[in-house]
């Protein structure tokens, strides 16, 4: 039963969460600190979630084949490799690290 109870309070503190985007005064969302915060914080999350997958296990930092994988991504995206062709040198690298280190 508690889990139920956790899925109706996170159904209810979503539609809070949205029901709250939507009462904010659209002057306040036209403010350049606003406008700024909106375009940087996504970016800002994915890179904090890509480095915790791919740095981190549990709670120690661990350098393996996603450590290669993604300078290898860093790599193509670098050199202005079309998207498919990063996610591809990505695969590869971690896939050969791994085949190499057991």
């Amino acid at each position: 039963m508690n889990i139920w109870i956790a899925i109706g309070l996170t159904v209810v503190g979503c539609y809070a969460v949205k029901l709250a985007g939507l009462l904010v005064p659209a002057g306040v969302l036209e403010r350049p600190l606003v406008r700024r915060l909106a375009a940087l914080l996504p970016v800002a999350l994915l890179a904090a979630l890509t480095a915790q997958q791919a740095f981190a296990d549990g709670r120690t930092l661990v350098l393996d084949a996603r450590a290669a994988g993604l300078a290898a991504a860093a790599v193509a995206l670098l050199l202005r490799a079309p998207f498919l062709l990063v996610v591809a040198a990505a695969v590869l690298v971690t896939a050969g690290v791994r085949a190499l280190g057991g």
